[in-house]
């Protein structure tokens, strides 16, 4: 009994490995972007794109999406509040105060609309908020 037992086990042990190549292999040709010979080269320019390095983000940018995400989730009031304490806390900030501003304001429009946006204008940033509003409305 235990030699037919030896004897099926390499026999699996020689066939297990076979069989789960192929069935990997049939199972990657059966994915519907390995049909196309152009969808491959999508696939290694974009495996080449990931190799470089990214950019890093300036910090005006990382503010700016930083205080769009809070004005949707809390109010504009909030988000010129930080933008005001930011450019406080970060002088080299203040050149761009003015277009961080104005895209809160056409956010505000978005969320509010212009009457309701209006009211949540301040004299932050030289009133570029309310410009912001007043374009975008």
């Amino acid at each position: 009994m235990t030699h037919t037992a030896r004897r099926i086990g390499r026999s699996l042990a020689l066939v297990l490995p076979v069989v789960m190549v192929l069935s990997g292999t049939l199972a990657v040709t059966s994915v519907p972007w390995a049909a196309h010979s152009s969808d491959s080269r999508v696939l290694a320019a974009s495996a080449q794109d990931v190799s470089k390095r990214a950019k890093a983000r300036a910090p005006q940018d990382i503010l700016r999406d930083r205080l769009l995400v809070e004005l949707r989730e809390k109010d504009p009031g909030v988000a010129l509040t930080n933008l005001q304490r930011s450019v406080e806390g970060r002088p080299t900030l203040a050149r761009h105060c003015m277009s961080i501003a104005k895209a809160l304001g056409r956010a505000a429009v978005e969320q509010y609309g212009p009457t309701r946006a209006h009211r949540f204008s301040r004299p932050v940033c030289d009133t570029s908020f309310a410009s912001g509003v007043a374009q975008f409305s």
